[in-house]
């Protein structure tokens, strides 16, 4: 049988979702690290962005759409139920996570500091100060709809392993830090998601200091 193949750089947010994904189904895989416009990821996702996937004839882009694929292509538990009330509540947190989270978190404000593109290779201080008013109302957000259990329920759900990478990350970062550990709800969450067993699995190594 095909070998399921990752690609794309173990520290990106989105791979480690993937990473989770097929974890969670106990599904064996090979990480393939390569960094996004590589001629090899380009010729999976038209965008050379990342994650990419192969398995045998079957080639896919887009981290939610490669998720599905090894839910429904694999045996072992599902990661989106068949109930639809419940299927619909963990989709809504991921287009959530995906179209509001991301794009300031990290597309913005971790960015900013890891990959912030100025001369001296200080933090982008505009950019990072742009995003940080953005900040609180997105995690009051989802210290809400965390409470007492995951974003989408009593249970680890697919939602979860699109939201906590971006909260790995903002845990490293000092304004992100503290916001979070204002919030009991995120601090509680952040720690249980951590101890997850196909998140503590799939964890990629720390960041190399600059």
């Amino acid at each position: 049988m095909a070998e399921l193949e990752i690609l794309g750089a173990p520290l990106s947010n989105y791979v480690w979702t993937c990473r989770i994904a097929a974890a969670e189904k106990g599904v064996p895989y090979k990480l393939i690290p390569l960094r996004p416009h590589t001629d090899e990821v380009k010729a999976v996702h038209p965008l050379g962005k990342i994650p990419a996937m192969r398995h045998g004839d079957v080639v896919l882009c887009e981290s939610k759409a490669i998720c599905t694929y090894i839910d429904r292509a694999f045996g072992g538990p599902t990661l989106l139920p068949q109930d639809p009330a419940k299927a619909g509540q963990i989709e809504q947190w991921i287009s959530v996570v995906n179209t509001a989270v991301d794009p300031v978190f990290m597309r913005q404000y971790l960015s900013g500091y890891f990959f912030p593109g100025t001369p001296d290779g200080k933090p982008d201080r505009a950019r990072i100060d742009a995003a940080l008013p953005k900040m609180p109302g997105l995690f009051d957000m989802l210290e809400r709809a965390i409470g007492n259990g995951y974003l989408a329920g009593p249970e680890f759900t697919l939602a979860d392993a699109f939201l906590f990478p971006i909260l790995h990350y903002m845990k490293q970062l000092p304004e992100s830090a503290k916001m979070m550990a204002e919030r009991k709800n995120i601090s509680r969450y952040a720690a249980a998601v951590a101890a997850h067993k196909s998140v503590a699995e799939s964890e990629p190594p720390p960041r190399p200091a600059n």
